[in-house]
């Protein structure tokens, strides 16, 4: 008779092959509330950690939290209390968040809570680089397109190229600046922007001049490079709305019901709108230079949902 054998290693491979995966929890990254994504990672504990004996509880968050309230998660869920930055820490203990999520979840909170817009975004805006930041080190974003992608002064100073009698030593460039941007962080974008060949100088005149497109396939960037560089756009329009007199810049609003086939129809307009924009301004920079550089920000979203 023959006998097989097989050690318990074997034994063990074989049921790590065949276990199911663990459920993955709520993704802190891909919240905008604070309050749901507390909510979420509530069910999900409470559907994947509770046993016969005893069940996950607001009370047992609470005790990991270092709380005495038994239903202060509940509070906060329900959006009857707010939470204060030791607070915040503290449920980044019971949530098991690491330091850069802790970072990531306390400017969610911040964001979250605030009542002002403009303060509101100024945490959205870190929130973004923040989300970016940690994108990068995870290896979610490779380090050719985390460098490859500007920030707004990058953008700035490429668009300068075509702005007439322009010098570009970083501490001129610091007083045609109308927003706040140090000399040393003016000076490390035009050098990168002039390494990677997107600008260039030319070694008689010193004449910075474009000589490739800034992003030539803005289609393959990461999600989180876009979103990043796009408040930084719409954050430069908040300041100007407060700094820059009304006959230089031109804001308007409006907030109208539409259909989704109206809808779709204005943001097709939207677009060939600033393409046409964008095409006419290029082909008359061909011929003369700009006298100052601006910025166009367009936007159409849901402020509803729909019934």
């Amino acid at each position: 008779m023959a006998i097989t054998t097989l050690d318990s290693g074997a034994v063990a491979s074989q049921i790590k092959a065949t276990a199911a995966p663990a459920p993955q929890g709520p993704i802190l990254g891909e919240y905008t509330d604070f309050r749901q994504y507390l909510k979420d990672v509530y069910d999900y504990r409470r559907a994947n950690e509770s046993t016969g004996l005893r069940s996950y509880s607001y009370s047992t968050f609470s005790a990991a939290a270092d709380i005495k309230s038994p239903n202060y998660l509940k509070l906060i869920i329900e959006g009857r209390r707010n939470l204060s930055d030791d607070m915040i820490s503290r449920f980044a203990k019971a949530l098991r968040l690491n330091r850069s999520e802790t970072d990531e979840f306390r400017a969610l909170v911040r964001y979250g809570q605030a009542s002002e817009p403009i303060e509101r975004n100024q945490f959205l805006k870190e929130l973004a680089d923040l989300r970016a930041r940690r994108a990068f080190e995870a290896g979610q974003i490779n380090q050719r397109s985390w460098e490859k992608v500007p920030g707004w002064i990058g953008w700035v100073l490429y668009a300068m190229a075509e702005q007439a009698n322009v010098d570009f030593s970083p501490e001129n460039l610091k007083k045609l600046f109308r927003v706040n941007a140090s000399v040393d962080d003016i000076k490390e974008s035009l050098e990168k922007l002039i390494e990677s060949g997107e600008l260039a100088r030319n070694a008689e005149t010193g004449q910075v001049y474009k000589a490739r497109d800034l992003i030539e396939s803005p289609q393959d960037l990461p999600v989180a490079l876009i979103r990043k560089l796009q408040t930084e756009l719409i954050y430069l329009g908040i300041e100007s709305l407060f700094r820059d007199s009304p006959k230089d810049r031109e804001f308007g609003a409006m907030t109208v019901a539409m259909t989704e086939e109206e809808f779709q129809q204005v943001r097709f307009e939207l677009r060939q709108l600033r393409k046409r924009l964008q095409r006419d301004t290029l082909v008359k920079r061909k011929s003369t230079k700009g006298d100052r550089v601006y910025q166009l920000n367009v936007q159409l979203f849901p402020v509803t949902d729909k019934t």
